[in-house]
């Protein structure tokens, strides 16, 4: 891309919606030079990609915007990992990656982690509480969801925060343009990162606990199933992997939501203020909040084979991108879909997938979405945005948030 095509990228990846909505309206569907792509924006057209993942690979769901360069590349060769993963896998090898995954977030497994969420939540919230004012995407919505993946995985506390900051690096990495200093030293960040998952993945072998990373252990690399026999290289890449991008989405989707939920609800002070009156409509906010600006909003498919999708012929190998964002705003499904309302009927959106790939952690990132709104709402009723400091949204078209939130009370 020259500076202008990333021009061009940047601005939409900030405000998608008006492009959305001209793909929606246009006949058949709308191919988009900056995503390289043609955009499925038509909720109907969605659900039918995702129905259909026979046709429609996920092999390119992860390719990156922007390509490093040979020093990066040769950067990362010092890490591990570089293996299909869930959200970019197919068939039966989906299937055994998917598993262990849902398994270690099962609804046992999600309530028991709510309380250690509560506590995190309210201890970082009482470290700004008095303060008057907070910068709350990295004082609170970059934080707590780290802390939770962490304890799932099974990381110490103290590894937390190079793991969170190792999943940013490896987000900036794939998804924005940066000279190439600044790539280098974002994948030394990575490899540091993957180093670090792979002691851990390492030393669960030996010494087996009740955690994620010693389910997907289990799983996917059981062994002889005695704790003395050693991974191979290939299984510990396999691994690194893994658990590298149920990192990333466990902690970036969620920060990112709770970052667009206050936002929304404060910028529509009516809604806000009937939150803190009525805290049983907390779940409807949640719902709404997803709907109206999803954290992940879309990722790419590839077609297997020739497939007309909306009356545009698909060669095989012709890449999409399935816009989940896009499908939520679709009035055919959602009445008034450009006005957040928490008070609206829910309709089954998209903001966490659908079909094989719907997203298995769906139900933690309500949990913590939850219990931030309650705490809140709560606590600090009096909150606003801060009308000195414009919000601007990251240029992204996965983990939409604001790349600032600065409130006062």
């Amino acid at each position: 891309m020259d500076r202008h095509e990333h021009a061009r990228l940047d601005a939409l990846q900030r405000d998608p919606y008006p492009h959305y909505a001209r793909a929606r309206h246009a006949e058949g569907l709308t191919f988009v030079p900056e995503l390289d792509a043609w955009l499925v924006a038509r909720d109907a057209d969605v659900r039918e990609v995702l129905r259909r993942p026979e046709a429609f690979s996920s092999a390119n769901a992860l390719r990156p915007d922007v390509l490093p360069g040979p020093t990066v590349l040769a950067e990362m060769g010092r890490g591990l990992g570089g293996r299909p993963v869930v959200v970019s896998s197919d068939g039966a090898l989906h299937q055994r990656l998917r598993a262990p995954i849902v398994h270690g977030l099962s609804p046992s497994r999600v309530a028991a982690i709510v309380p250690y969420a509560a506590e995190r939540a309210s201890a970082l919230v009482d470290a700004f509480a008095q303060r008057g004012s907070a910068e709350l995407m990295a004082e609170y919505a970059l934080q707590l969801p780290g802390a939770v993946i962490g304890r799932l995985i099974g990381l110490d506390a103290a590894d937390v925060p190079l793991a969170v900051h190792g999943g940013h690096r490896a987000e900036q990495l794939l998804f924005r343009p940066m000279e190439e200093p600044d790539q280098l030293a974002a994948a030394r960040d990575v490899v540091a990162l993957q180093h670090l998952l792979d002691t851990y993945i390492r030393d669960r072998r030996a010494h087996p606990q009740d955690d994620l990373c010693t389910g997907l252990i289990t799983a996917l690399a059981p062994g002889g199933g005695s704790a003395t026999d050693e991974l191979t290289l290939d299984e510990r890449h396999e691994m690194v992997a893994h658990l590298q991008n149920f990192l990333l989405a466990g902690h970036l989707t969620t920060s990112a939501l709770i970052g667009t939920t206050l936002l929304h609800l404060l910028r529509h002070r009516a809604q806000w203020e009937l939150l803190c009156a009525k805290p049983e409509m907390i779940p409807a906010a949640v719902e709404e909040a997803a709907r109206y600006d999803s954290p992940i909003q879309g990722f790419r498919r590839v077609t297997t084979r020739p497939v007309i999708l909306s009356g545009t012929e698909l060669p095989t190998g012709t890449v999409v991108f399935i816009a989940y964002g896009s499908a939520n705003r679709d009035p055919s499904r959602h009445e008034r879909p450009d006005v957040f309302d928490i008070t609206r009927t829910p309709a089954r959106h998209l903001a966490f997938g659908y079909g094989v790939h719907g997203c298995p952690g769906s139900q933690l990132a309500r949990e913590q979405l939850r219990i931030t709104l309650e705490l809140l709402s709560t606590r600090l009723p009096g909150l606003r945005l801060a009308e000195d400091r414009p919000v601007v949204m990251r240029p992204t078209m996965i983990h939409r948030s604001p790349e600032a939130l600065h409130l006062v009370w």
